[in-house]
């Protein structure tokens, strides 16, 4: 592919042109009707949308707000995935690789908004080592009475 713009030598940019083209793939194989397919048509599109025009802008701020954006979608993308498996419109081994590169999205999203100086909290990392059961349903009741 011939570049043209500089968000195209990015990788994170390749990899989620890649996540949507097996998206394409992948909803067309989907016959039923269902709002999750919409939803991921949406945010998996969104993905290049925003990391593309986050890297023309030229203040930080306004960058990282993008690319943001672009993280909160792969997020998206990924619960999409979750809700086709748990209304059994798909299995989850069909669709584990395209949750690979989703995490590999998010981990080079956050990559960037680190250089651009962006510090986050342990609590508020997208992607987390520990499994879900860790964060229990009475911790979190727990903090709201605090």
């Amino acid at each position: 592919m011939r570049i043209y713009f500089d968000h195209e030598k990015l990788n994170v940019y390749q990899v989620s042109l890649a996540f949507n083209e097996w998206v394409g793939e992948f909803l067309a194989s989907v016959t039923a009707k269902a709002a999750a397919k919409d939803q991921l048509d949406r945010a998996a599109t969104s993905i290049p949308l925003n990391i593309a025009e986050g890297n023309g802008k030229f203040s930080r701020r306004d960058r990282a707000r993008f690319f943001d954006i672009a993280r909160g979608s792969a997020l998206e993308s990924a619960a999409a995935l979750d809700v086709l498996v748990a209304r059994r419109l798909t299995i989850p081994q069909a669709i584990a690789q395209a949750k690979e590169e989703l995490r590999q999205i998010v981990n080079m999203l956050m990559g960037l908004l680190k250089t651009l100086g962006y510090a986050f909290e342990t609590l508020g990392e997208a992607v987390r080592e520990e499994s879900p059961s860790d964060y229990g349903f009475e911790q979190e009741h727990e903090q709201d009475k605090e």
